[in-house]
């Protein structure tokens, strides 16, 4: 199982902290300024956007194995 990212979008502030802690690129901001998942398959887990994030507005979730590589 990979891990994945969701966004609680009613949460977010649009600040793009997420994005730019994402050491992969799997975060993009869509045109009204939220973060979106843009590239799923890039994510390892390393939790970085959920650590982060200022809101509790991200949660990464998935396989134990897969995270913090």
């Amino acid at each position: 199982m990979k891990s994945r990212v969701e966004i609680y979008k009613d949460w977010c502030k649009k600040c793009g902290i997420c994005v730019a802690f994402c050491p992969l690129g799997v975060l993009d901001l869509d045109r009204e300024g939220y973060p979106f998942v843009k590239a799923p398959e890039k994510c390892k887990g390393c939790d970085w956007c959920d650590i982060r994030c200022p809101d509790f507005a991200i949660i990464v979730s998935g396989d134990e194995n897969n995270q913090k590589e």
